[in-house]
């Protein structure tokens, strides 16, 4: 018998696992991927912690917990507690060579920059995949698992939980029902950042504590001298680990516009901020993006739209007929402006609230399926469904793939808002088109502002000039660190 490494296997699983033919669960049991509707799947949970542990709690009734893994122990000792019996890892890579045969499926809460890594590896092994916002950490990675998530025909769901929410479903009903007419702008902000950003890279490193694996934290991602700013919680604000309030937010904030309006790729792109470091997110930052004109529906036309994002206190101005006295963020910190033909829409974080400017109350017709469960018991759901006729869940990779790529270009837009010009971008072949080949960027490595004497003093730190196609390269796929891959793209 031939023996194959995790590795190798998974550089080839998925067009292996594409080959199969799929039979009735009485054939092939459990063990070959399909779950009966009574049977409990066996989940593993990667990055608990934080986020994760709410998406256990959600399936924890009715499901099994069989594995756990997190690289800082003191972080997720209370949930290692919680579930005495389920074998605790540090290293996810172990945990599925260990455990791969006995696991249904997979959440994973980790931070950003490990999301696409964890979630492909655990994909092409077979293994259903609940996985956070934002999916991924770069658009090559969001195209990656798209195509991999058809390749596999595993079971798919991103962390955004307003995809599975009434509000999310009013919008595109009343969007697709013309009750607004068409829309050309749509407005998004969140209150975020509400963690550091804006700072410059830490100077001093600090003793790694005993209870956390700062290697594998790092992951894939450049090994930076550890300083207790980077983690826990943290991450979020640094380019190396986190997309910032953005990459936080908006999967939350313009999956409602991406849904309801039908979008792809954007043709353009563009950006401003507060300063920009080379390691650290803005504190505040405007994002416009460009969509083309898509096919119409029956009852409204999708013209070419631009979406605009705000964030770190920015807002759009007040839209004319707006409650006066009411405040424009809502409490829940994300707010989303649809200016129609006929009518504005508003709704807040995740959808809800959904009302319009007019004061109608849309009798759109239901077209969308409503969640009765959390959204991550619509994965469990789907994942027991047979693949034969499974009801899709409300964010499977087919759709959170494409959407995430759009979040992730808001990122690519800030970071390259020195080049001073709207971006033009080929979406189907990942590049920008208008970047010369020769043309060079400046980032600014440290903030050098202090006070002499009651004055201001602006002592910037800047990189030598680099080449901006390379560097934007770099951000649309990201070179790993030695030791970790993804799995080829699929064809």
């Amino acid at each position: 018998m031939v023996k194959v490494s995790r590795r190798e296997f998974l550089k080839t699983g998925a067009a292996t696992l594409a080959s199969f033919t799929i039979a009735p669960n009485s054939i092939l049991g459990k063990s070959f991927g399909h779950i009966s509707p009574s049977d409990k799947m066996n989940i593993a949970a990667i990055g608990i912690g934080g986020i994760g542990h709410s998406n256990i709690n959600a399936v924890k009734r009715t499901e099994n917990l069989v594995a756990l893994c997190d690289v800082d122990w003191n972080y997720a000792k209370g949930v290692f507690d919680e579930f005495p019996n389920a074998k605790k890892y540090w290293d996810y890579r172990k945990m599925l060579d260990e455990m791969g045969k006995s696991i249904d499926g997979v959440i994973i809460a980790t931070a950003d920059h490990t999301h696409a890594i964890i979630t492909a590896d655990a994909m092409t092994m077979g293994k259903h995949v609940y996985c956070q916002k934002p999916l991924t950490h770069s658009v090559y990675e969001s195209r990656l698992l798209t195509k991999l998530a058809k390749s596999t025909g595993v079971v798919t769901q991103m962390g955004n939980q307003g995809a599975s929410g009434k509000g999310t479903d009013l919008v595109c009903e009343w969007v697709w029902n013309g009750e607004i007419g068409d829309v050309m702008k749509v407005e998004c902000a969140t209150d975020r950042p509400i963690w550091p950003q804006g700072l410059n890279e830490p100077e001093k490193e600090e003793r790694i504590p005993n209870t956390l694996n700062w290697d594998l934290f790092t992951g894939p991602a450049k090994l930076n001298p550890y300083n207790s700013i980077y983690h826990p919680w943290n991450w979020r604000g640094w380019w190396d680990y986190g997309t910032g309030a953005l990459g936080d937010m908006a999967c939350h904030i313009l999956h409602q516009p991406f849904k309801a309006l039908k979008l792809g790729y954007p043709t353009k792109v563009e950006a401003s901020s507060t300063l920009l470091l080379n390691a650290c997110a803005p504190q505040a930052q405007h994002v416009k993006m460009i969509f083309p004109a898509r096919e119409n529906m029956p009852k409204v036309s999708m013209p070419e739209v631009e979406v605009h994002w705000y964030d770190g206190g920015l807002l759009p101005e007040r839209p004319k007929g707006f409650p006066k006295g009411k405040p424009l963020m809502p409490a829940n910190g994300g707010l989303t402006i649809f200016h129609g033909t006929k009518d504005t829409l508003v709704c807040s974080c995740y959808g809800e609230n959904p009302f319009l400017l007019s004061g109608r109350v849309p009798d759109a017709p239901k077209v969308c399926r409503r969640v009765t469960t959390s959204h991550e018991m619509d994965w469990v759901r789907a994942c027991k469904e047979n693949p034969e006729n499974r009801v899709p869940v409300k964010s499977d990779f087919s759709e959170a793939g494409p959407f995430n790529e759009m979040v992730v270009m808001g990122v690519l837009a800030v970071r390259l808002q020195g080049l001073n010009k709207t971006l033009e971008w080929d979406g189907e072949n990942m590049r920008f088109t208008n970047i010369d080949e020769n043309e060079t960027l400046r980032t600014c490595v440290k903030d050098g502002f202090t006070i002499h004497n009651g004055h201001p003093s602006f002592n910037k730190t800047w990189t030598e000039p680099i080449n901006a196609q390379e560097f934007a390269a770099e951000l649309i796929k990201h070179h790993y660190r030695a030791g970790w891959a993804l799995p080829d793209m699929p064809k």
